[in-house]
């Protein structure tokens, strides 16, 4: 008697929520009328877009095995300008960024910020299998990392020629943005010559509309050949523009991180200028070429090498400078101890100054990682 009276109680359940259904405002529509929506009858892109769609998908699976996660676990007291949930006073921040494989044995390419002051380095790729990495070399100048896993036979994306690169290509970044994984981005390149960090020694960044948003740092930029052109590092503050190390400059200083673990740039000692219009008849210039030198350290190379205040250098090593910029790259990249020639106007008269690059030296302080291309340093 009991399991009949509850079968009709479900019986009443089921009919009062069908009197529902076909009461005015819920009505179920009645067989044969017109369906809720319209059925693609299978329509397609133009051939011109199903090609770049086709391009676009085969390179996205072509590259993603070769992306990383970087998880990084660091001090409670020690920075990141990655994003992470707030941990307990008593517990490690927990960072996380992104990187690509660069060699089967498992070196990879990320960012210095990535991995700052890491206790733990522990890699995830796209399969799902996790490695603890060892940090090799990092030179925060240029905000580039190279950390290694034990392993063998990983997918590796290959590295292109960024000087190649024109503005107004097509580009991908690749990335882990807010922890979300294997993620693409589509956009273009949209300036190269963005100066590159506030110590950085001259050299540019790859300017570029995709997405780079944080989580983003260390994973690379492709162009439509399936190459690495760049290394993502940083986005502007609202997020509508991101910029690159460009592939090149991270070939020259792979060698020097995997030997030497850090970069060793050249140094002269000077803080210099541009010569401008109305300055260059001051200077004995016919126009307004070369580099300022405004001060001298004393006791670093350029001093030692008879540089002073006012001169103006026009050539290194006989390569002509036209700004401040060609003098920074130049000394920057020159291997510490070669001796170069300095072409400069002293007083109206060209002479040759012999002036051996010192090291670089690092500000006392820290700095704090930018994510907008900051003011020219000095070299």
């Amino acid at each position: 008697m009991l399991m009949t009276t509850r079968r009709r109680l479900r019986v009443a359940i089921i009919l009062l929520a069908l009197c529902a259904l076909v009461a005015p405002g819920g009505a179920l529509p009645p067989a044969g009328a017109e369906p809720l929506w319209t059925e693609s009858q299978g329509a397609s892109a133009p051939p011109e877009i199903a090609r770049l769609n086709e391009l676009m998908h085969s390179l996205a699976e072509r590259l993603k095995p070769a992306l990383v996660q970087v998880r990084v676990r660091r001090p409670k007291e020690a920075p990141s300008e990655e994003t992470a949930p707030h941990p307990a006073p008593d517990e490690p921040r927990r960072t996380s960024g992104s990187g690509f494989i660069i060699r089967q044995d498992g070196y990879i390419v990320t960012n210095a910020h990535v991995v700052n002051d890491a206790e733990r380095i522990q890699i995830r790729l796209a399969d799902g299998r996790r490695f603890d990495a060892r940090l090799i070399g990092q030179d925060n100048r240029v905000d580039l990392a190279l950390v290694k896993v034990e392993a063998t036979a990983l997918p590796v994306a290959a590295l292109g020629d960024s000087n190649r690169l024109r503005v107004g290509e097509f580009v991908l970044a690749l990335g882990h943005p807010f922890g979300l994984e294997q993620t693409v981005s589509f956009g273009i390149v949209s300036r190269k010559g963005a100066p590159l960090q506030v110590a950085a020694p001259g050299f540019d960044f790859i300017q570029t509309d995709a997405a780079v948003n944080p989580g983003n740092s260390g994973g690379p930029l492709v162009n439509m050949a399936g190459e690495v052109v760049g290394v993502n590092s940083m986005a502007a503050r609202n997020g509508s523009i991101g910029f690159a190390i460009p592939v090149n400059l991270v070939k020259g200083l792979l060698p020097q991180l995997a030997e030497k673990g850090k970069v060793e740039w050249g140094w002269l000692g000077v803080t210099i200028g541009e010569v401008d219009e109305d300055q260059a008849p001051k200077y004995g210039l016919a126009e307004p070429r070369g580099v300022l030198i405004r001060q001298v350290v004393a006791g670093q190379p350029a001093d030692q090498g008879g540089v002073k205040a006012d001169d103006v250098v026009l050539a290194v090593d006989g390569t002509q400078l036209e700004g401040p910029r060609d003098l920074q790259r130049i000394i920057s990249s020159t291997p510490v101890g070669r001796t170069v020639t300095l072409k400069v106007m002293r007083a109206g008269k060209e002479q040759d100054l012999a002036v051996t690059v010192g090291a670089y030296q690092a500000p006392s302080a820290p700095r704090v990682p930018r994510r907008s291309p900051p003011p020219r340093p000095h070299p």
